[in-house]
């Protein structure tokens, strides 16, 4: 082990169906080594992250946007009046969409 040119050693278990991906995607490659092709994955390879906050954020609020507009038109529906302040809430709601949609599109420019 002294004369090696990598002295440590990294052990990763991996499953039957994992390791078959593995070789799938190495035989895209020239590399018939799995070491060679696992160091280059982890030196050299990227992941692809995405923030999903903002969406999230955005999911919550029109789901609660939505449970407000429900609530209005069952109440509708039943006959009951309509009051100026539903309507100004379901216009103030409409706003807050225009306004998350705007900053979620704009953030991702």
């Amino acid at each position: 082990m002294a004369n090696r040119k990598r002295p440590i050693i990294l052990r990763c278990p991996v499953t039957a169906e994992e390791r078959a991906l593995i070789e799938q995607k190495m035989a895209q490659l020239p590399t018939q080594r799995i070491g060679a092709y696992l160091r280059k994955m982890a030196i050299d390879g990227y992941i692809i992250y995405t923030d999903t906050t903002d969406i999230k954020a955005f999911t919550a609020e029109l789901s609660a946007i939505g449970r407000n507009i429900n609530q209005i038109a069952k109440k509708l529906n039943a006959g009951g009046p309509a009051y100026q302040e539903d309507i100004q809430e379901i216009r103030e709601r409409q706003e807050q969409i225009w306004q998350l949609q705007r900053h979620i599109l704009s953030s991702l420019r």
